[in-house]
């Protein structure tokens, strides 16, 4: 779940050394170095409410059940006038779905939308957990993992996305979670699904995918009080229909985000980062987004360190043990600017190339770093895995366990 680089930390403006947050829930000013405005995972503060961050629609509380609130669909924001950069276009949305209360433990902001906590005033100020902590991210960490494994599974001609919401929904549930996107800043849904030229943040709705679409589906679960968030690519219509420019694109953002996990270790400066994905994506022809990033993640959904996907010296802090955090690349097959939709959330490439983007939530150990979403025995294995340069297979970490589960 990305942030912007133009950031407001939970809709407060606050004045930082560095810049940018979180996995593309806000878009970044990368040109300005000094007191950079962040957003954690929502966008520059514009008008009036309502805030954004992940989400933007009412601020009604999900709680009560799961099923429908009704059953009339919603027209999504729009503007006559507004030029769109591809051919995806905004759908009929169901409305959000309910949680029930009585058996969930609900995020700070499930009711009103606004998140309570806020991150600590400095980047390099970045929390360490502690072990009973870890072991509750693990729990959260490998239910997201499930459901977006549940979700991909589903990925063919003819679903909406908006089905897939519901079964994203209902799983999540099913494991004792809240879902964490639904309310947050007000996002209207249970996941985030992000087809062809959206780079992040698409609102699930009852537009069909076609075979050939590429999908990004951004899964993150609040279980017992912490939050396991992870996103993953699939190709619609199986790895057959992608054309050639298409299985380039995943394969560069793959193994460009592969590269980047491996550099994870004890000791190493956040900000290097960046460069390491830049530096791999533009050789093979690709541009990174510089307007969202990743995140610390942990009771709070969107905190330090900031991760940028792009060569930058901002002061991120040093790697430790103990840190959780995602890394969530999103690499475009033209221009990487974005263009917001009226509905104040979906963010897509302005020249209507197609955007790719895979996503781990990871913790740092004394021995390297291992993946608290990574993927279990009954995931599938994708060409971009069986065919990386970078690390063939399934990747769940360097660190001496991870390594022994590969």
């Amino acid at each position: 779940t990305p942030l912007v680089t133009m950031l407001f930390v939970n809709s407060f403006p606050i004045l930082l050394l560095l810049a940018a947050s979180a996995a593309s829930f806000a878009p970044t000013q990368h040109h300005q170095r000094q007191s950079t405005s962040l957003f954690m995972n929502q966008k520059k503060k514009q008008k009036p409410l309502p805030s954004k961050g992940f989400g933007g629609a009412s601020s009604s509380s999900p709680r009560v059940s799961s099923a429908l609130s009704s059953t009339t669909f919603i027209k999504p924001k729009t503007t006559s006038n507004f030029k769109y950069a591809g051919s995806i276009r905004p759908g009929l949305q169901s409305p959000k779905r309910l949680v029930p209360s009585e058996k969930i433990v609900f995020p700070d902001y499930a009711d009103d939308g606004v998140p309570k906590a806020r991150p600590p005033l400095f980047p390099w100020v970045i929390e360490v957990k502690k072990p009973e902590e870890i072991e509750k991210m693990r729990i959260a960490g490998r239910a997201a993992r499930e459901v977006l494994d549940l979700a991909g599974r589903e990925v063919r001609p003819g679903i909406t996305t908006d089905e897939i919401d519901r079964i994203v929904h209902e799983a999540t549930l099913a494991r004792g979670g809240y879902p964490s996107p639904l309310n947050y800043h007000n996002f209207p849904k249970s996941c985030c699904t992000s087809v062809n030229e959206v780079i992040c943040h698409g609102i699930p709705d009852d537009r069909p995918l076609e075979k050939g679409d590429i999908v990004n589906i951004d899964i993150t679960c609040y279980v017992n009080g912490y939050h396991g968030d992870c996103s993953e690519m699939f190709v619609v219509g199986g790895e057959e229909a992608a054309d050639a420019k298409a299985r380039h694109l995943l394969q560069a953002t793959y193994d460009c985000w592969v590269k980047a996990l491996n550099f994870v270790k004890p000791g190493n400066d956040y900000k290097d980062i960046g460069a390491i994905i830049e530096d791999h994506v533009v050789a093979e022809g690709f541009n990174t987004v510089k307007s969202f990033c990743g995140h610390g993640i942990g009771s709070v959904f969107h905190t330090n360190p900031n991760i940028l996907h792009y060569r930058n010296s901002e002061p991120a802090g040093k790697m430790a043990p103990g840190h959780t955090f995602t890394i969530e690349p999103m690499i475009c097959e033209g221009e990487a600017s974005y263009l917001m939709w009226p509905d104040d959330w979906t963010a897509t490439t302005r020249d209507g190339g197609r955007s790719a983007q895979f996503e781990h939530t990871l913790l740092i150990t004394k021995d390297g770093v291992e993946a608290l979403t990574g993927k279990i025995e009954t995931s599938t294995v994708h060409f971009w895995e069986k065919e990386s340069k970078v690390h063939e297979g399934v990747w769940l970490g360097t660190s001496a366990d991870a390594k022994e589960r590969e």
